[in-house]
């Protein structure tokens, strides 16, 4: 289809390379679903009544939907969809601020540098990745470093 984005492999990458996604704005039911699968069901996420008396007066996103939301928004922009092979790790995630019910995130991929493995035909590249609310606050941050084939005729990767 005309107009896709198309994958950027290993030699497409690199440092000081940026990517916007588009937003997601992150809804009730987000964060209950969440609630469910994770067994994460902390009043400050899922109590209106109780949140109220928190901190911050309402109910609180779990941080790690957000952490998850950046892969998710990542994905929709196709930069790493069929070139991505592993996520390797995710390293000083910071939460710098609340995300609520209602906000919409966006995230930013900043690439910090790509090379090539020792085997041949991956690479590793070393992401920065920061979520900002729609008023352009960071609210979470951090590196999720990920291997990626080399080359658009390096085959597809089967696990």
């Amino acid at each position: 289809m005309i107009g896709e984005p198309m994958p950027l492999y290993l030699e497409d990458l690199h440092a000081g390379q940026s990517f916007e996604t588009p937003g997601r704005t992150i809804t009730e039911a987000d964060v209950m679903s969440f609630a469910a699968w994770t067994n994460d069901n902390n009043q400050v996420h899922t109590d209106v009544e109780f949140a109220k008396g928190t901190r911050y007066g309402q109910r609180v996103v779990h941080g790690m939907l957000g952490a998850s939301l950046c892969l998710g928004l990542i994905a929709r922009t196709g930069v790493f969809e069929g070139s991505a092979v592993a996520l390797l790790g995710i390293d000083g995630w910071k939460f710098s601020a609340p995300v609520f019910i209602g906000d919409t995130v966006t995230c930013t991929v900043d690439i910090l540098s790509a090379r090539p493995t020792s085997k041949g035909g991956y690479g590793i590249v070393e992401r920065m990745l920061t979520l900002r609310n729609q008023h352009g606050e960071t609210v979470q941050s951090g590196r999720m470093d990920i291997m990626v084939l080399a080359g658009a005729d390096s085959g597809s990767e089967t696990g």
